[in-house]
């Protein structure tokens, strides 16, 4: 079952939780997430999955920045996460997918326990601008049936920036 934005905002400071919190960013059954000022590209235009790939930072600007279309951005949400009790899954809002700018391509499904900021796979078809603290990204959250362990990998958990694939760790 997928927490209503009532229950969600119940469990904030409980069972979930959402630093910074701004209560108007609640949604019949999830939050918006706004966008950090910063992204990652990566360097190579081959990437290779056993080996680090390295990456180049970009600042986004309050007046905007223009992203290409067919490239990969790695961004962040503003916003640390938390919860041992639910699954918390992130989406695009719709609104951003009109535009042809996609926000969480694959792994949108969160481990429960997992302690961070979310990586964000952007992606466009066409031009699009963006701006830094947009709500571009919602969360919500599923009840989880049977037992269960809490993520514990150390390759993502409670970073404090941008995440590029680690990867090539699974292969050491």
């Amino acid at each position: 079952m997928i927490l209503s934005g009532k229950e969600i905002l119940k469990q904030i400071g409980k069972n979930i939780i959402i630093e910074p919190f701004d209560k108007a960013r609640i949604n019949p059954n999830s939050y918006n997430l706004t966008l950090a000022n910063e992204l990652l590209v990566y360097e190579n235009d081959i990437l290779d999955m056993k080996k680090p790939n390295p990456t180049s930072r970009l600042i986004i600007p309050k007046e905007g920045l223009l992203l290409e279309p067919n490239r990969l951005y790695l961004g962040r949400t503003n916003e640390f996460t938390s919860t041992d009790k639910y699954i918390p899954m992130l989406e695009g809002r719709s609104s951003t997918g009109r535009l042809g700018l996609f926000i969480h391509i694959t792994a949108g499904f969160g481990d429960i326990g997992f302690s961070g900021y979310w990586t964000l796979e952007i992606f466009c078809v066409q031009p699009v601008r963006i701006y830094p603290g947009v709500e571009i990204c919602q969360i919500y959250y599923h009840d989880i049936t049977g037992d269960y362990d809490l993520y514990k990998s150390g390759k993502y958990q409670n970073n404090n920036g941008i995440q590029p694939s680690l990867m090539y760790k699974d292969f050491e």
